[in-house]
């Protein structure tokens, strides 16, 4: 099975209502968001969801999947900050190394409040983190386990704070096709994921399959994996998403142009 028929997806959560169920036909390849650039420019797969930051600097050789992506909905539950002591006198942050956008929309917020602590990239463990710096930026599966844990350390959800500054959704990672991919093997995949997003949301026997494997595979709660779905990530790029996005390209990224659809 070669590249063409491979298929990129982020080892967290967040992507499992998309890949949950695919036919055999397609092989999936899980990795860490800013690891899937590399893979997907690489041939390694046809298409990825990457973080947004990433595609704005490699746009040239990428365009992007319609009606599909990784959104927060209002807050997100899984792009946290942790801290020792308000955000405010925080002499640094810890952030982990394995997404580009949530370490450049923290940024971007911080400079929004006049702030400006030291970014230390570290692996992404809040104990570490938090022993070394004044604050810990964590992501993915490992924030939802980390908000139960360190509750009253939660200071600030990214995405929460993102659309009280802007009003509109953050959109942490967009699905990516390199621009001399087949268009018509990328519109089946991106068909495949759509349609699989459809059954989660409108089959209530597959949602509760989905919620069951999450819940198994990174030992959280039922309850809290289907709170996390309903209320906080989302996989449907609509347009207040698209606007979102564009607002991050342009304003965090500097890229003022107009993404390439299939």
């Amino acid at each position: 099975m070669t590249w063409r028929r491979v298929l990129g997806r982020v080892s967290f959560i967040n992507c499992d209502p998309v890949f949950h169920g695919l036919k055999n036909d397609w092989k999936i390849l899980a990795a860490p968001p800013s690891w899937l650039t590399g893979h997907l420019l690489r041939r390694d797969c046809i298409t990825a969801p990457i973080p947004a930051s990433d595609y704005a600097e490699n746009r040239a050789e990428l365009f992007l999947l319609s009606e599909i992506g990784i959104v927060g909905r209002e807050e997100v539950g899984s792009v946290l900050l942790f801290g020792n002591r308000p955000i405010e006198s925080m002499r640094d942050i810890a952030v982990p190394t394995d997404s580009s956008t949530s370490k450049m929309l923290l940024s971007w917020i911080l400079r929004k409040h006049g702030l400006d602590p030291k970014l230390i990239e570290m692996g992404p463990d809040i104990d570490s983190m938090l022993k070394e710096c004044d604050g810990a930026l964590i992501i993915g599966d490992r924030a939802i386990l980390a908000s139960i844990s360190h509750k009253s350390s939660v200071l600030l959800d990214l995405s929460e704070e993102w659309k009280k500054i802007t009003g509109l959704p953050m959109v942490f990672g967009v699905f990516a096709a390199r621009r001399d991919s087949d268009e018509s093997l990328v519109s089946e995949a991106r068909q495949a994921m759509v349609t699989r997003y459809s059954c989660f949301l409108n089959d209530p026997e597959i949602r509760e399959s989905v919620i069951s494997d999450s819940s198994k595979r990174v030992r959280i709660s039922e309850e809290r994996i289907a709170s996390y779905y309903d209320n906080e990530v989302s996989n449907i790029l609509d347009n207040d998403a698209v606007k979102g996005l564009m607002y991050f390209l342009e304003h965090v990224c500097d890229c003022n142009e107009e993404p390439n659809w299939i």
